[in-house]
């Protein structure tokens, strides 16, 4: 039996200590930056609520004129589903939790015998949804820390226009909170 020498064991002790601390660094830099899009999102969330209770008075308001989106289809036969996820998997329960529930959905849905296009936002989302063989629409990914509006618009289009050319019938957003 050949022993390592005590210097080849130093050495790779230290090897490994290297890589903690490389690991442990990039762990802290994802969690800042995830603080950061947190702040961000619940800064803007009091925002988005606003904007979604004008358009819920809006849509009761005028009864001569209803939008597309807000006709309610009687047969419902497809579903659009947007997923959106992170482009990178260093932030914790983030992805898994919207991934799993939009698979379980998903799987609802085609128990029902309905067809389901989707639209993934963001790398992860991506990956999954290529992996478990849906039918992906439209996907954006590389949007960073801060996305870009103009960014987004084409790849939601995609669903819209499916919405408005009756290929989709209802249409669903998946985030997280």
């Amino acid at each position: 039996p050949n022993m390592a020498g005590s210097k080849e064991i130093r050495t790779k002790i230290k090897s490994v200590e290297n890589t903690r601390k490389i690991t442990k660094a990039m762990e802290m830099v994802a969690a800042s930056k995830m603080r950061k899009a947190q702040d961000r999102m619940r800064a803007s969330r009091p925002y988005a609520d606003k904007i979604r209770n004008v358009a819920a008075h809006l849509s009761f308001a005028q009864s001569e004129y209803r939008h597309p989106f807000l006709i309610k289809r009687d047969v419902v036969k497809n579903i659009g589903l947007i997923v959106v996820s992170s482009d990178k998997g260093l932030c914790g329960g983030l992805n898994t939790n919207v991934l799993r529930l939009s698979l379980n959905q998903m799987k609802a849905w085609e128990a029902e015998g309905k067809g389901i296009s989707v639209s993934a936002i963001g790398n992860k989302g991506y990956g999954f949804m290529n992996r478990i063989g849906a039918q992906v629409k439209s996907h954006i990914t590389g949007l960073g820390d801060t996305p870009q509006l103009e960014k987004l618009i084409g790849s939601i289009k995609v669903m819209l226009d499916a919405y408005i050319a009756g290929e989709i019938d209802q249409l669903y957003i998946c985030y997280t909170k």
